[in-house]
């Protein structure tokens, strides 16, 4: 949050890529601002002068470096624009004059017939601004036409304000996609060949030159080949004493074939042609300890390869040549990558068999059709099952593409839906901004234009429905696929946005970082709490964690927000368990905030009960325990030797504990005994023993003591004490 984390991130830039890298500009551009004022690191709005609605450039931990992302050059298409405008085009900078351009009758004439047909990309948030202001002044929405170019004009002279035209109308659908055909193209085309697989296949293409170049020596020796024998002596006879009629002519055809091969200066190729160059005729001017290098060679690679013709160096060299012709990962790589060029690079591709299927008989790398899988479009469920989803994060990159159809769907004319579902994809692929003060990330709505078309949003009952179908859905996609993790805070923001579309009134919560945390709570998560305290009274996980029953209404306001007291204060009290006086800063927040995640169960109860997802849960419960309390066992035992990666470890493992014990508690008893005596010959190489005998002393009926211990076992946190003392 300070300099020394900015320091540190720019002294890795530099180690890693160099002074000349953009990644260490950036960093030196956040010190140059926290330094000058320029830069508020913890702010909604930390570039000075800067609206809020402008996307920014934000580095690893929230930094933002000051730089506008959609200030970039004109590209070519742009710069063509500009130079057919007459002279005295208004406008102070190439990019004011374009945008200019783009609210005269011609220029609003291309943004309606792009936004019509289709063939049109919004890359970032802004791209979308001058069309939604050609579509107001095309629909007499004169006044608000005009407001969104007053907010807009400041920034004109900077700001790319419109989209990429493309030639074929941009895809969008119920399907999803990780990647697009460019992106996978393009991270095919970075796959190269080793250098040192390309001098291998190099030396196997050589070596029929090589077995030419001791065939015309053999053919000079007199009586048996040279042999070399187990002590290290050359017997056989000795080269240079049979000169053929056309030796010399092919001598000198073999010296210009074999002319750009490089080998070792002690290789045995090296030495014969070496000889060969100063054996410039047949009479005979090498010296007679050039003749016994040639004599020791020859000895040398008919021992191991076998004599020129023979059945053994035949097969060696067609094995060789053999490999040597086997295309390369890259080679096959471009040529899946080729196959791509037919899709558009905005799309996906509706099968991944075809585009990944064998290239000349050559069966594609598995890596690669990995790589092609993330171009796949299909439903989330066919992505998950598929492994191209393979984490809640992950989830959380493709579901904007299904919010943002249902949020569209509320617009009725269709171009202008398009437009929406793509303005907020684009929208949900910024990056969110470190924040202090209980401060919240930029919505979606506080961008200009989309603003002035939220009056044209009709919130339509069947749309809603659609919403939360959308949400119940993905909810248990992400609950039986990755049962082990909790929500990240991107899904829980997607999330968000669907309850609110689907009129649901769900108080979900985010992880809050500990090394921000300011020490208090919204009053969502007392509200959640309430939810979980309700919903999950009388079950193993309120045993196990000593759910309150009830929850007093304790709020004062603060940073202009109202915070909740009694929650944060009951936070803090329970923390007590994991701090035994060892636990301080960073780690003392780490041990509130899970505690407000385990009295929120960080939202599987808000978003089970709000959603009644209890019925299609219960059945699925057995196995999700199972699965979540057998991955934080498994998690504890893999071995680490970064203290801070350990740590992560322990607290993702604790944090997985949590969610297998709230799966646990829709399990009969019989069945939640059943699993806690199939954890415990999974404990091998943990010290976990406590923990497996703390949940079974729960399900037996008793209760964890203040110090947070029962008989031999002792509730398992992720924070501060753990399971030591």
């Amino acid at each position: 949050m300070n300099e020394e984390y900015a320091y540190g991130q720019l002294r890795r830039a530099l180690r890693h890529a160099g002074a000349g890298s953009a990644r260490a500009a950036s960093w030196r551009a956040v010190l140059d601002g926290m330094a000058d004022g320029t830069l508020t690191v913890g702010s909604r709005t930390p570039v000075a002068d800067t609206p809020a609605w402008v996307t920014l450039e934000v580095l690893h931990g929230g930094f933002a470096s000051g730089r506008y992302l959609a200030e970039a050059p004109l590209r070519q298409d742009e710069t063509d624009v500009v130079r057919s405008l007459p002279d005295d085009a208004p406008g102070t900078t190439d990019r004011e004059r374009l945008n200019l351009h783009y609210l005269t009758d011609e220029g609003q004439a291309v943004l309606l017939g792009a936004l019509a047909a289709g063939t049109y990309r919004i890359d970032l948030p802004e791209d979308a601004a001058l069309t939604t202001v050609a579509w107001l002044l095309a629909h007499d929405r004169h006044a608000e036409a005009l407001d969104l170019v007053a907010a807009l004009r400041p920034l004109m002279h900077r700001l790319r304000m419109t989209p990429r035209f493309e030639a074929a109308p941009v895809p969008a659908g119920s399907v999803v996609k990780l990647a697009s055909v460019g992106q996978v193209k393009a991270s095919l085309r970075a796959v190269i060949t080793p250098p040192a697989i390309d001098t291998m296949r190099t030396r196997l293409r050589e070596r029929p030159l090589y077995d030419r170049l001791v065939a015309l020596w053999c053919e000079t020796v007199e009586g048996d080949l040279p042999e070399l024998q187990d002590d290290g002596v050359v017997t056989g006879g000795w080269p240079c004493r049979v000169w053929p009629e056309d030796w010399a002519a092919r001598r000198t055809a073999l010296l210009a074939e074999t002319e750009g091969v490089t080998t070792h200066p002690r290789a045995n190729f090296t030495r014969l042609r070496a000889a060969l160059v100063a054996c410039e005729t047949d009479s005979r001017v090498l010296t007679a300890r050039d003749v016994g290098w040639v004599r020791r060679a020859l000895a040398n690679t008919i021992g191991k390869h076998g004599a020129p013709g023979s059945e053994r160096r035949t097969a060696l060299r067609e094995a060789g040549l053999a490999v040597a012709a086997r295309p390369t990962r890259a080679g096959l790589a471009d040529a899946v990558a080729c196959r791509l060029d037919v899709y558009p690079d905005d799309g996906g591709v509706p099968s991944v068999e075809p585009v990944a299927a064998d290239v000349d008989g050559w069966r594609v790398p598995e890596s690669l059709v990995v790589k092609v899988t993330r171009a796949l479009e299909a439903p989330v469920e066919e992505l998950v099952a598929r492994n191209v989803i393979t984490s809640g994060e992950v989830l959380a990159i493709v579901l904007p593409q299904i919010t943002s159809s249902l949020l569209a769907a509320n617009i009725e004319d269709p171009a202008l839906s398009a437009l929406y579902a793509h303005t907020y994809a684009a929208f949900r692929r910024r990056r969110g901004l470190l924040l202090l003060d209980l401060a919240t990330q930029v919505g979606f709505t506080e961008l200009p234009w989309v603003a002035a078309l939220e009056p044209l949003r009709a919130h339509r009952r069947d749309h809603a429905e659609a919403a939360r179908k959308a949400l119940a859905q993905t909810t248990m996609l992400a609950l039986t696929s990755f049962p082990q993790t909790i929500l990240p805070n991107p899904l829980v923001s997607e999330f968000v946005t669907l309850a609110k579309q689907a009129g649901a009134s769900l108080p979900l919560v985010e992880e809050i970082a500990a090394d921000i945390f300011m020490g208090t709570f919204t009053t969502k998560f007392r509200d959640a709490a309430v939810v979980a305290s309700r919903v999950m009274a009388g079950s193993l996980y309120a045993r196990y964690y000593d759910l309150p029953e009830t929850w007093p209404e304790e709020t004062t306001n603060r940073w202009g927000r109202k915070v909740a007291d009694g929650f944060a204060k009951a936070c803090k009290d329970r923390a007590a368990e994991a701090h035994r006086g060892r636990v301080s800063g960073v780690a003392a927040n780490g041990t509130v905030l899970e505690q407000s995640q385990i009295l929120t169960t960080h939202n599987l109860a808000v978003l089970a009960d709000g959603l009644g997802l209890w019925d299609r849960l219960a059945p699925l419960a057995p196995d999700l325990a199972a699965r979540a309390l057998g991955w934080a066992l498994h998690r504890t035992a893999v071995p680490t030797t970064d203290r801070h990666a350990a740590l992560i470890a322990v607290k993702n493992a604790a944090y997985a504990w949590r969610q297998g014990i709230f799966f646990l508690s829709f399990c009969d008893t019989e069945r939640q005994w059943t699993i806690v005596d199939e954890l415990r010959p999974r404990l091998a190489g943990t010290d976990l023993g406590p923990a497996v005998d703390g949940l079974a002393a729960v399900v037996a009926g008793y209760r964890f003591d203040a110090a947070g211990k029962v008989q031999n076992g002792q509730r398992w946190l992720g924070w501060g004490g753990g399971l030591s003392g």
